[in-house]
């Protein structure tokens, strides 16, 4: 009884987040979305490049960066993959 009441609220939940990014996304459009993906994936960037000259890099820290800076890399060919469609057609 408990795990079927928590299945059904997890999966409310679920649905609910689900609905409010897609409400998100369809309100603010691409356009806003990948230029904030994009000045986030430069700035990324260049903490890495600018972390790498400094006494504070380690392999801990590279990691940590290299987690956040490859989602980005490929939401960026997403975006570029998008642009290109929609001038093609």
């Amino acid at each position: 009884m408990i795990s079927s009441m928590l299945s059904t609220m997890s999966t409310t939940s679920t649905l609910s987040l689900t609905s409010s990014a897609i409400t998100l996304f369809a309100q603010t459009g691409v356009s806003e979305i990948s230029i904030v993906s994009v000045i986030s994936l430069i700035a990324l960037l260049s903490c890495s490049e600018i972390l790498s000259a400094s006494k504070l890099w380690n392999r801990r820290l590279s990691t940590m960066l290299n987690l956040a800076i490859m989602p980005m890399v490929v939401v960026f060919f997403a975006i570029v993959a998008f642009k290109v469609m929609a001038v093609l057609q």
